[in-house]
C-alpha cells in the first residue's frame, strides 16, 4: 500500500491546532488538557494520534515514550477526572492549580486507548518495528482492562481505589474499550501473537452492551443524557449500519443543533466542539457522507485566532464555555476531518472494525 502523506495545505490549514497541541506537550512527553492541567492517557493519545497523522514524529514518540516509561505495574495509568478539579465560574475557565488537583483514577477505558493509538500509528507509518516496540505496554494494558470484566461481560469503569469506590460500568467507556479491544487483536494479528482470551472478552462486552442495559450506571444516575451514550455505539463498530442510522435519527433533534453542533448534555444549551467531530466520524461510518462533511464544517467556526479549537459553546448566551483550548478537542477535529475526507492511512481507523 502506498503511504498517503498528508499535504501542505491541509497541515497549514490545522497548524494553529497542531501548534497547540505541541505547546503543551511536556518535555517528558505528557500531553496536558491545559498548561499545567489534568493530564489521562485517553486525551493524550488522542492529541498524539493527530500529531502522528501530520507528521510530527518526534512529538508522537515522546507521547508513546513517556506512557511505556510512566505505566503502572498492573497494565494502567493514573488519571485525573477533569470533573473534579477547580473550575472558575466567573471566567469559565480552570483556575490553572490543576497539575495536583482533582481525583486520581486508574481508568479502564484510559488505559485500553493505548491499543487504538497503537494500531493508528501501524496505519499511518507502516512500522512492523515501532508495533514490537509498544507490545509490551498494549499487552499488559489490555490485560489490566480485561481483569476488570464482571462474568457478565461489562467492564469496571475504573480498577477499584479510594478514589473509585463504584464497582459499575459505563455505556461510552465500555463502547471506547470495545473499539479499543479491536485494535489490540489487530495489532496481535500482525505480530502473529495468540490472543484468543481477549477475543472472548471482546464478545461478551459487546453481548453486554447490546443486550443488558441493567448492567450499566447501577450506583449513579443515567448517563443517557449525555450525547456519547447515544453516538458511541455508533462509533465503535457494535451496531449494524441499518440500526445505526435507525438510532442516530431517532435522536437527532435531541443532541444536534443544526449550524452550531453536536450537544453534550440533552438538557443543556451546550454543544462541543469533540462530541460534534466523533458524531461525524459515526455518520461518515453509516454511510451519511454529506451529513459527516456538514457536521465537521460546524466545528470551523468554533476556532480561536490562531487556528486551535475552543473546548464548547454556549450558544444562547453566545460565549465559549469553558472558555478552554484543550489540545484534544483539536485532536478529534483532525481525527475526523481524516476519517472523513482520507487524508492519511489512519483514516479507517473508526471506520473498519473487521477483524
Amino acid at each position: 500500500m502506498t503511504k498517503k502523506v498528508v499535504t501542505k495545505d491541509k497541515i497549514k490549514f490545522f497548524k494553529g491546532s497542531s501548534n497547540r497541541i505541541v505547546e503543551l506537550q511536556k518535555n517528558d512527553g505528557s500531553i496536558t488538557w491545559f498548561k499545567e492541567g489534568v493530564f489521562d492517557a485517553w486525551n493524550h493519545l488522542e492529541s498524539v494520534m493527530a500529531l502522528n497523522l501530520l507528521g510530527y514524529k518526534k512529538e508522537k514518540d515522546l507521547g508513546f515514550d513517556y506512557l511505556k516509561k510512566n505505566q503502572l505495574k498492573d497494565g494502567s495509568w493514573y488519571g485525573q477526572l477533569g470533573s473534579t478539579v477547580k473550575f472558575d465560574e466567573d471566567s469559565g475557565a480552570f483556575t490553572g492549580e490543576e497539575s495536583d488537583a482533582g481525583s486520581f483514577i486508574r481508568d479502564t477505558n484510559f488505559a485500553a486507548y493505548i491499543a487504538t493509538a497503537s494500531w493508528h500509528d501501524y496505519l499511518v507509518n507502516k512500522s512492523k518495528e515501532d508495533l514490537i516496540k509498544l507490545w509490551p505496554t498494549i499487552f499488559n494494558a489490555i490485560n489490566f482492562v480485561i481483569g476488570n470484566q464482571s462474568l457478565e461481560g461489562e467492564i469496571r469503569w475504573a480498577a477499584k481505589d479510594e478514589s473509585a469506590p463504584n464497582d459499575d460500568a459505563l455505556i461510552t467507556g465500555c463502547c471506547s474499550i470495545y473499539k479499543s479491544l479491536i485494535s489490540a487483536i489487530k495489532c496481535a494479528k500482525i505480530l502473529d501473537i495468540n490472543v484468543d482470551e481477549w477475543k472472548q472478552s471482546l464478545e461478551k462486552l459487546g453481548y453486554a452492551i447490546k443486550n443488558k442495559p441493567e448492567l450499566f450506571d447501577r450506583t449513579w444516575d443515567s448517563k443517557q443524557r449525555f450525547s456519547m451514550d447515544w453516538y458511541y455505539p455508533v462509533l465503535c463498530g457494535l451496531i449494524s449500519k441499518q440500526d445505526a442510522k435507525e438510532k442516530l435519527f431517532s435522536k437527532w433533534e435531541t443532541f444536534v443543533v443544526d449550524g452550531v453542533g453536536c450537544k453534550c448534555v440533552e438538557d443543556q444549551p451546550w454543544v462541543t466542539i469533540a462530541e460534534t467531530a466523533e458524531l461525524a466520524i459515526a455518520l461518515k461510518k453509516i454511510g451519511e457522507n454529506k451529513l459527516a462533511k456538514e457536521m465537521i464544517s460546524y466545528t470551523h467556526q468554533w476556532r480561536d485566532d490562531e487556528g486551535a479549537y475552543w473546548m464548547g459553546r454556549q450558544y444562547e448566551l453566545g460565549v465559549f464555555w469553558p472558555k478552554e483550548r484543550p489540545p484534544w478537542t483539536s485532536a478529534a477535529v483532525i481525527l475526523a476531518y481524516d476519517a472523513i475526507y482520507e487524508l492519511s492511512n489512519g483514516s479507517s481507523l473508526f471506520l473498519d472494525d473487521l477483524l
